[in-house]
């Protein structure tokens, strides 16, 4: 398995990133109204629905329902699939700021979705790691 497995230096080396743009959760029955390319995320509910995370702006046009408009931030560090406390790190520390995150882990990187009025305080809180 390759990327950094060790606690403190995924957190001085994690380099949040901020990607522009406006992201929202929703829910489909079948991937074929969508393509590909328009997707950032999907995962396989066991027995409700596709999950699938897009630009706000393709939901709209594809009308689809969603709740929660969020900014997508990298984590640039290429961190393990089996590094332990990451992501209980940051989140305890967005937590205590009254923050919710939803993260995804991808095979270089962890993805965080917060709120969009909280991008700017989420930012802060993940930069002073690496302080």
């Amino acid at each position: 398995m390759s990327g950094e497995k060790n606690l403190e230096t995924l957190l001085k080396s994690m380099k949040p990133k901020h990607n522009l743009g406006e992201f929202v959760f929703c829910k489909i029955e079948n991937l074929e109204q969508i393509k590909l390319s328009q997707i950032i995320m999907t995962f396989k509910e066991e027995e409700e629905s596709i999950t699938i995370i897009t630009k706000k702006g393709v939901a709209d046009q594809l009308n689809l329902d969603y709740s929660f408009v969020a900014s997508w931030i990298t984590l640039t560090v290429h961190s393990s699939l089996e590094a332990v406390g990451l992501t209980a790190a940051f989140s305890n520390a967005l937590s205590e700021n009254g923050i919710s995150c939803n993260v995804v882990a991808a095979y270089y990187h962890d993805h965080i979705f917060v709120d969009k009025k909280d991008t700017d305080k989420a930012m802060e809180i993940l930069n002073a790691f690496s302080k």
